[in-house]
């Protein structure tokens, strides 16, 4: 345990070591991946790695607990200083390459790492922590080393920590050793036997040939009462069968002393525990052990020089691979800060800032546009959406009045844009087609229906019933328009960051056409309240045009075209049915797994077959007799009745091409006689009376004649409106109106509050102190490289 002397290659040593030393202090700084040859130590808790570490760097600094007492890694730089006659110890401040003022006490130390660590654990709210302490040790009687101290293996977490704790543990130092160019140092306490090693298995899933493991028994003394002759001291020290031919177990005992002494005197103790082991064996053990194969194994002092010897090897081994590395990092890093100064520059070049820009929004408008055009790039997979996915996005479960649970075709599949549109469209019409017209009360048919009749005319039945459809359209069909508005708004919505990341794919070194946008916050954030802003426009748009899609089939007109078309077994004269064709052109495929599996024959309800008397159109001259109250009340009974009334309801006359002319003529003076209604088949009476076979008959007829013209509305809706307004509302602005849009909004401004989106407050300062650290990185990067260069020149 002698001081080195200043020899040659001791010099040259120093000289390696100190320029690694400085390139690890930068790399744990910076966070720079470097490869650099390091030692971790590692092993199970209480196995002894800490106190060896001391017992190699020649005093005691470290932090003890009976149970884990490491939970961050210690990175360890024993430096040999020969003008150090007590230790120097400095800490690396924390996320920077500077070095603390030195600190003598070593109970100072040792109190520094414990509040260092015990801080970052309360901040990360963990156990351990994989971010390292540095720690610099200057000492006369210190080799020259570099040894990671990583927390010891445990099988339980300790009571109150999390019970992944051990598992952390072992993931953090598998991550520690595993890069190829760190050596292992694995502890094993001497009462472990090899057979029954419990951290041995896991070093070989670090290193399997053991080719840069170097492996430790501690506590030995605890081991020598156990031999009783030589054979069994040669076959213990000589591990065979359980290592590798080529591994060399270390034998090492240290003080079992804890009190307070000198450092002098620790050194003293750890030279005398050597020593004694040492004469055990020779002495204690019948025959002794085999000296010249084993002697260079045992012992503090022989391991210490193995490990400086190794390091100074592979150091030397290394360098030319670190100046490539270093010469090559340096190159980015220049490159790094040209950007970063061309970024600067280009917070004052309002020209330089809108063309780029520009090209920008160009691009992404783009890519809208070819999402909703089908692209599936980037992976659907990934981006696309479940039809379940959306309604927990977007917070639009189910559709308004529609009890059953509606699932589209394709719904377990991920889609986005054109494709998650359509779904949407066919969710709409399975919605639409599962609701019917609602039944109406007694008391609302007589208000409608005997107000119709007192007005005069003959269709007050038809009146009366369209009413009470239009009614229930306005209820029932209004919600679901204003829904599927949403949900499309939703869908092209979500397109923005698959836009983004599109644009991100295609934006490679390779093929890059846009300039680099990311830093820009303010300006991405503007960008995306404008595309949020002219989708919630045309959703608004879309909703206005549906609902006076909605009123034109309400009104007489329409209703009295479809109606004719309707007798005339014309477009709609069949009626909507999922996955089928339709009328419109519209159509599905099932792609998911799921179709044949889940029919579709309850998401909607068809509406019923029309009997023959719904599809028999009156004749022309077809009268309708009907008896109605003087005074229009239900609770009266029917006594004085109208005259005959002509009913034209199928055979109407064309006028220059316009509609079909709806005529009713009051004919003839008032009767008494009963009211027939021939063409229903009975008339209606809503009194308290004994025709309450008539009335029944009346009121049933009512709302079947409501259900049919619900269900004409709803198809004429659905067929010849609003799927085609939907798209040429939605999709057609996405792709033709979009960039420009975009580009009102965000570049018709003047230039001030145009640079409110790339100047923000504050953000010349970050881009400043961005610049400031790459050119601290490189200036500290660039001293290295000279410092590798000149080393290896000079020796």
């Amino acid at each position: 345990m002698q001081s080195h002397t200043q020899d040659p290659a001791t010099s040259e040593s120093r000289s390696w070591f100190e320029a690694y030393n400085r390139l690890q202090g930068a790399a744990v700084a910076f966070g720079e991946k470097i490869p650099i040859p390091e030692i971790v130590a590692i092993g199970g808790q209480s196995d002894g790695k800490s106190s060896l570490l001391e017992a190699l760097i020649g005093f005691r600094f470290n932090v003890r607990e009976v149970e884990m007492g490491t939970r961050r890694p210690l990175i360890l730089q024993m430096v040999h200083d020969v003008s150090a006659l007590e230790p120097r110890c400095r800490l690396q401040d924390e996320d920077s390459e500077e070095y603390g003022s030195p600190i003598v006490s070593a109970t100072a130390v040792a109190d520094v790492i414990r509040s260092r660590t015990e801080a970052l654990l309360r901040k990360t709210k963990t156990a351990v922590s994989p971010k390292p302490i540095v720690m610099r040790a200057e000492y006369a009687h210190s080799p020259n080393l570099t040894i990671i101290d990583t927390p010891g293996f445990v099988h339980k977490a300790k009571k109150g920590e999390p019970e992944t704790t051990p598992d952390e543990i072992l993931s953090m130092v598998k991550s520690l050793a595993s890069p190829p160019h760190r050596i292992l140092l694995f502890l094993q306490q001497s009462s472990v036997e090899w057979c029954s090693s419990l951290w041995l298995d896991a070093v070989r899933e670090i290193d399997s040939s053991f080719c840069r493991t170097i492996v430790v028994v501690s506590k030995f003394d605890n081991r020598l009462k156990e031999f009783n002759d030589r054979g069994e001291v040669d076959r213990y020290l000589s591990a065979s069968g359980y290592l590798e031919e080529n591994t060399r177990p270390y034998f090492v005992a240290l003080p079992k002393d804890r009190s307070t002494v000198s450092n002098e005197e620790f050194r003293r103790q750890i030279s005398q525990v050597d020593s004694e082991v040492i004469r055990h064996l020779r002495e204690g053990v019948k025959g002794g052990f085999d000296e010249e194969k084993f002697r260079s194994q045992i012992g503090i002092g022989l391991l210490r020089d193995f490990l400086e010897s190794e390091l100074h090897k592979r150091y030397k081994d290394a360098a030319p691979a670190t100046l490539a590395f270093l010469e090559n990092r340096c190159s980015e890093i220049t490159d790094d800060m040209l950007r970063m100064d061309m970024k600067i520059q280009a917070t004052s070049d309002v020209a330089h800032l809108r063309k780029a820009a520009m090209l920008y929004m160009a691009s992404i408008s783009n890519h809208v546009g070819a999402l909703i055009d089908g692209a599936a790039n980037p992976a659907p997979e990934q981006w696309g959406k479940t039809t379940a996915e959306e309604r927990g996005e977007s917070g639009i479960g189910t559709w308004p009045g529609v009890c059953l649970d509606i699932k589209p075709p394709n719904a377990v599949l991920r889609l986005y844009g054109g494709a998650a549109f359509e779904r949407v469209i066919h969710e709409f019409r399975c919605a639409a087609y599962s609701i019917e017209c609602p039944p109406v009360s007694r008391e609302k048919v007589a208000n409608i229906l005997l107000a119709h009749a007192g007005r005069g005319g003959g269709r007050g039945v038809t009146e009366a019933s369209a009413e009470i459809a239009r009614t229930a359209a306005r209820s029932w069909l209004a919600p679901l328009l204003d829904t599927a508005c949403d949900k499309l708004a939703f869908v092209l919505g979500s397109l923005f960051e698959i836009a983004l990341e599109r644009n991100l794919n295609q934006n490679s070194d390779y093929e890059k056409k846009t300039e680099n946008m990311d830093g820009y916050v303010g300006f991405h954030a503007a960008l995306r309240n404008c595309y949020s802003r002219f989708v919630k426009n045309l959703a608004k748009q879309c909703k206005q045009l549906v609902r006076h899609h909605l009123d034109s089939v309400m009104s007489p007109y329409s209703m009295a075209c479809y109606e004719m078309d309707y007798h005339q077994g014309g477009a709609f004269g069949s009626y909507y049915k999922p996955n089928q064709a339709s009328g419109s052109g519209s159509f599905c495929f099932e792609l998911s797994d799921t179709a044949r599996d889940e029919p579709m024959k309850d998401q909607e309800k068809i509406p019923p077959k029309k009997s023959k008397a719904q599809e028999t159109t009156p004749g022309k001259g077809g009268e309708t007799h009907i008896t109605v109250p003087e005074t229009p009340s239900p609770d009266q009974p029917c006594e004085i009745g109208y005259g005959l009334v002509k009913k034209e309801i199928g055979n109407g006359h064309h006028d220059g091409g316009g509609a079909r002319k709806r005529v009713a003529r009051m004919g003839g003076s008032r009767n008494i006689e009963p009211l027939r209604l021939q063409n229903g088949g009975g008339g209606f009476l809503f009194g308290n009376t004994d025709n309450r076979m008539k009335s029944s008959s009346a009121y049933s007829e009512i709302c079947s004649s409501a259900a049919q013209h619900f269900a004409r509305i709803r198809e004429v809706l659905v067929e010849r409106s609003v799927t085609s307004t939907l798209n040429s509302g939605f999709l057609t602005p996405c792709r033709d109106r979009l960039v420009i849009a975009l580009g009102v909004d965000l570049f018709a401004v003047n230039d001030e509050k145009f640079m409110d989106m790339f100047v923000a407050p504050g953000a010349i300062d970050v881009l400043q102190n961005e610049r400031q650290q790459l050119q601290k990185r490189q200036k500290i990067l660039q001293s290295c490289l000279t410092e590798f260069k000149t080393v290896s020149r000079s020796l």
